[in-house]
């Protein structure tokens, strides 16, 4: 008992979704049989009061038939049993209308308080829920106690109140007895009705304090503790060991996309071993020079290796493909700032590939970056 309440003070964290779909899959929704009662109490009397003549006058002649029997008919052995059928029949047509209205208030109640569920694993058998000890403790606990409590109020409430309408109306229930049977009917009706009517305005006190009392402890019990959060977070994003597997294999991935562009790079910038940039430009669709691929060490190394196979030059400009590197991801354009730096390696790569083939090379460039924006990383 005392880990029991170790664990209740520690579930200090508010329920997930998750944790909140998984009790509605089981079962677990908050319900209140108060709100059920007073839903079908006020639907019920509601149908009596609005038609209390009409059933007053369908029962009246319901029990003109029933007690009418023709001189013939003593005579018939099967007569008996096929009146009672008649009239039972007709009896349940008769209360239909009240009964359906009564199964919609009972199953409209659930919908306003947790909605309606099917759950297998509600239904399932469990031998926890035959165990006595357990029982017992349901009964002598506190929901146990909280269970009594609510019943003596609700038996004072709507004792009050029904004793009190009943003073109220004594007069006419008393002048039924000096009424025809039809009208005597049709009041009985109308004070049935309203009785059940004032008992229904007691319930819906203690109906307006078993709801939030219901929604308050269901959701106290869906509480999680904070390992709980954690675990149900490591089940829901991956545990560390798989989620760096897939971070790894997305890197693979991106490098082997990054790879394929450095055959369609114009010049590769390096450090020249530390890193390696490669640049593209077409003037005709692109409004800036964009870096393809870039790595550091053994990626630049590989970028090296990709360009020398696919006959794209290489450049070492140190302080450009550092700052290159440090400031440009894969895809995006140049900064503003390196213009300049990356205008005079193009033009040096033009000079290149359109030089004569008995002409001596270009001398390679040297552009030059601010000191702030070649400074390692």
């Amino acid at each position: 008992m005392a880990e029991d309440r170790d664990d209740n003070q520690e579930r200090t964290e508010q329920p997930t979704p998750k944790r909140l779909q998984e009790s509605r899959d089981k079962g677990q929704v908050p319900r209140s049989r108060e709100l059920t009662m007073t839903l079908v109490m006020l639907v019920g009397s509601g149908t009596l009061l609005l038609a209390g003549s009409w059933f007053a006058s369908s029962f009246q002649a319901l029990l003109a038939t029933g007690f009418r029997i023709e001189r013939e008919a003593m005579y018939d052995d099967g007569f008996m049993v096929r009146k009672f059928s008649e009239l039972a029949v007709e009896s349940f047509l008769l209360l239909g209308p009240l009964l359906l209205a009564l199964l919609v208030a009972a199953l409209a109640a659930p919908a306003l308080l947790g909605g309606w569920i099917f759950s297998q694993q509600a239904m399932a058998p469990k031998l926890e829920r035959m165990d006595p000890l357990k029982g017992l403790k349901r009964i002598f606990g506190a929901h146990g106690l909280m269970e009594l409590l609510k019943a003596m109020g609700k038996f004072l409430v709507v004792a009050v109140a029904s004793g009190f309408f009943l003073w109220l109306i004594m007069d006419r229930f008393l002048a039924l007895s000096r009424l025809p049977i039809v009208p005597a009917i049709t009041e009985s009706a109308w004070l049935a009705g309203m009785a059940l009517f004032a008992a229904s305005g007691a319930l819906i006190v203690i109906a307006a304090i078993d709801v939030p009392f219901q929604l308050a402890t269901h959701f106290k019990q869906m509480r999680m503790t904070r390992q709980e959060v954690r675990e149900e977070l490591k089940q829901t994003e991956g545990r560390p060991e798989v989620k760096g597997r897939i971070r790894s294999l997305q890197q693979e991935m991106a490098s082997r996309r990054m790879m394929g562009d450095v055959p369609d790079a114009d010049i590769v910038i390096t450090n020249p071993v530390h890193f390696a940039v490669a640049v593209r430009y077409d003037a005709s669709s692109m409004a800036a020079p964009v870096v393809v691929a870039k790595g550091a060490e053994l990626v630049a190394l590989a970028i090296r290796r990709v360009a020398e196979e696919s006959g794209v030059p290489l450049l070492e400009a140190p302080p450009l493909a550092r700052a290159l590197y440090r400031s440009v991801d894969i895809g995006q354009a140049i900064p503003p700032d390196l213009y300049l730096a990356v205008a005079e390696v193009l033009a040096w790569v033009h000079q290149v590939r359109t030089r004569p083939a008995d002409a001596a090379p270009p001398p390679p460039p040297n552009p030059v970056v601010a000191e702030d924006e070649s400074t390692d990383v």
